[in-house]
Parts: structure tokens; sequence; C-alpha cells
């Protein structure tokens, strides 16, 4: 067990079902670390599209992912049920920082907790763009109070 800070899911304002997939785990029985990652990059995109409007084929401006990181706290392994939570803690000009954390169903206690960093930029030629004010506002409820 790792002394890392327990966030308990009062510390999430948006959640996901994701269901663990047999192939998700690794040799040694349990979801691969690189696994975690597709699961951050799952909850993010699809708060991004369900909430914030973004239409990855046509939006003018889009993410990029910077950054991101991963802390293991209790491994997991198929056929576990996961809810995935996600919260904003940093919101610049053209960038956002998101923090996430993995649960068993039913768990207060996260399995694993990360962040993950988009810049916005222009689709076409690939510069930064200011957080269109739609999305930064979708963004912001994500904010803790």
């Amino acid at each position: 067990m790792s002394k890392i800070e327990i966030n308990p899911r009062s510390n999430y304002k948006y959640f996901l079902p994701i269901a663990t997939r047999w192939m998700d785990n690794d040799t040694y029985g349990h979801v691969n670390n690189v696994v975690y990652y597709s699961y951050f990059d799952t909850i993010v995109n699809h708060f991004l599209i369900d909430r914030g409007g973004l239409d990855i084929h046509n939006s003018a401006v889009v993410g990029f992912v910077v950054a991101s990181s991963c802390e293991y706290i209790n491994p997991i392994s198929f056929p576990d049920k996961l809810a995935v939570g996600l919260r904003v803690d940093n919101i610049g000009s053209s960038s956002v920082r998101y923090g996430m954390a993995i649960y068993k169903s039913g768990k207060d206690a996260p399995c694993a907790k990360g962040t993950f960093t988009h810049v916005f930029v222009d689709r076409l030629s690939g510069k930064s763009s200011p957080i269109p004010t739609g999305l930064r506002h979708t963004l912001e409820s994500l904010q803790l109070d």
C-alpha cells in the first residue's frame, strides 16, 4: 500500500463507469499500467464530448495531451467494474489540468489517481489557442469549491 494521500469520491465531480476487459490484464494477473492511462483518456474525452460539446472531427480548437501521471495504490484486474472520477485542478488561458481517480465499484478509496494536462490548439495551425468560452464554463463546473 502506498503512502499516497487517499482521495474519496467526494473529491471528484464527474464519474464514468468502465468495465475491465480480459485483455487489460497482464501476465501478472492485474490490469497493466498503460491501461490506466486509457481509462484517464476515456473519461476526459467522454466529458469533453458529452458535456463540453467538443466535436473531435470538426472543432476548430482541440486538446493535445502534454503531460500525464498516475500513482498506483491498489491493483485492479478483470472482471472488476470501475468508476473513474474526474475534476479540474487548474485552468489557464489555453490549458487545463485534470485530476482523476479510479475506484472499484462500491469502494470509496481509489485504486489509482492521476493527472492529465491538455493544451488547446488551433486544429489547422497546431498553435495554442484560448479555451473556447463555452468549454471553459463547462470545465469550471468540475473545479472543487
